[in-house]
């Protein structure tokens, strides 16, 4: 995806958008992981709950953009196409 300098295309979602409500109430789970893994993750003192958490954030987000990104190809592209023949509005002010 590009759209030629003039909008920025980050993995993820804006702070605006909710992925999940996370105000929800924690629910206990039962994992099955690596055993060599979980014992030098122990060892370092690493947060098992809050490390899947940010993982499966993480996963959610991108999944989240590439659906926005499927959903919105038709416009992005029309928006590329654009800027290809008209320019990006502001170019001729832009100083970088």
């Amino acid at each position: 995806m590009h759209a030629h300098n003039c909008l920025t295309y980050v993995e993820g979602f804006s702070t605006m958008e909710t992925l999940f409500d996370s105000n929800a109430p924690k629910k206990p789970t039962n994992l099955s992981v690596n055993s060599d893994l979980l014992e030098k993750s122990r060892k370092l003192k690493i947060n098992l709950s809050a490390t899947l958490e940010e993982a499966l954030k993480q996963k959610l987000a991108t999944s989240e953009a590439r659906k926005w990104a499927k959903k919105n190809n038709n416009a992005i592209k029309a928006y590329n196409d654009f800027v290809e023949v008209h320019g990006c509005f502001g170019d001729e002010f832009r100083e970088f």
